[in-house]
């Protein structure tokens, strides 16, 4: 009986020593916003996101990693700082570490040939998150939100608050695009010059500058400070003596250098109001703005819906499953068509932002004070 007992106890013991050790996977996570609560054993996701000095890209690097720790995946995040050696170089890091599968925004979509090369030597399926890879045939699948029609809502809402189906006009309108280096940037001024070109080509809406192709409006790298210098120069040459009606701008962050170059001249007053000014991305900042009566209207695309799209692909493909994707003729990136699965933006200005923001739970009340 005594050595019945002494080896219950053993075993007892063992037990508990093998409870506790097994603790001990909850998963980590490598790089710039690492952690998470997944066990890992699914293996390594690499995640390749290029700026954290814009708030949304913050955003959906950390709903990724939840999304698939949930899964039990260990995730690898890092951010470039629009440096597109450093992306590149990420991106190397996470094939050397034995990544399953990479999601990658691109800082240039035209950069990455050589090394996601790599990762098809590597055996490494790559989803394009949001911007497009071009220029490779080694992109599995493309994961965003319908970008042409971001770019009618915001052509949109100008022609709306300008009145411009009722004819009225004409009105003085100035145009930026985003940067030349991401594809997304030539959808939204497709989309937004689908609904403004027929009001510029009869006159109701004036662009005194006389700017109206991609390449003269675009702005590197979504730069406010670009955006900012550029409509001084705007400003300066071609409005002494006329007021800026609306400006067309595709994100936020451009949207507020536009403001600040307008308030420097003495907008935003009962005698010189602000024009109509759109946006993308309904960064806190902006939204602030709108609700300040500044800003006009943003383009809120819902990154926590974006980031489940991109996990549920990469699950499917290493597990042998086909993801869903809803579109499978528009994303043609100079080699192939990319299959990808598009979300749906929502227009955002003072009359819907609590609806949309707030009830949402995207933000909170006291976010946005």
């Amino acid at each position: 009986m005594r050595k019945k007992a002494a080896a219950m106890l053993v075993l007892a013991l063992a037990l508990v020593l093998a409870a506790c050790s097994g603790g001990g996977g909850s998963g980590s996570s490598g790089g710039s916003g690492g952690g998470g609560s997944g066990d890992g054993n699914k293996g390594l996701i690499g995640i390749a996101m290029p700026t954290k000095s814009s708030e949304r890209w913050v955003s959906d690097g950390s709903n990724m990693v939840k999304e698939f720790e949930k899964l039990g995946y260990k995730t690898d995040l890092q951010y470039g700082e629009d440096i597109i050696e450093n992306q590149v170089s990420q991106i190397e890091n996470m094939i050397t570490k034995g990544a399953k599968l990479l999601v990658i925004a691109a800082i240039d979509g035209e950069s990455l040939t050589d090394v996601l090369q790599k990762a098809a030597d590597a055996g490494i399926p790559v989803i394009a998150y949001d911007r497009l890879i071009r220029k490779s045939e080694h992109v599995s699948y493309y994961a965003t939100f319908d970008n042409f029609k971001v770019g009618v809502l915001q052509g949109g809402y100008i022609e709306e608050k300008l009145g411009l189906k009722e004819g009225k006009g004409p009105f003085n309108i100035e145009l930026f695009a985003g940067s030349p280096d991401d594809n997304n940037a030539y959808f939204f001024f497709n989309g937004a010059m689908s609904v403004l070109q027929p009001y510029i080509d009869n006159g109701q809406l004036v662009v005194r500058s006389g700017q109206t192709q991609f390449d003269q409006i675009a702005t590197l790298r979504w730069d406010g400070g670009v955006a900012q210098s550029r409509m001084d120069n705007l400003l300066s040459a071609h409005y002494t003596t006329e007021n800026v009606h609306a400006v067309l701008s595709p994100y936020d962050g451009i949207s507020i250098g536009v403001l600040s170059s307008l308030k420097s001249v003495g907008y935003g007053t009962p005698d010189k109001p602000l024009p109509i000014i759109t946006g993308q991305d309904a960064e806190v900042a902006s939204v602030k703005s709108i609700i300040a009566g500044e800003q006009t209207q943003t383009v809120f695309k819902d990154t926590r819906e974006l980031a489940k799209v991109a996990v549920q692909m990469a699950d499917a493909v290493l597990n042998g499953r086909e993801p869903e994707v809803n579109d499978t003729t528009t994303y043609d990136n100079g080699v192939k068509v990319v299959p990808s699965y598009l979300l749906e933006p929502v227009s955002v200005d003072i009359t819907n932002y609590k609806e949309v923001l707030i009830g949402s739970g995207y933000y909170t009340e006291d976010q946005l004070k």
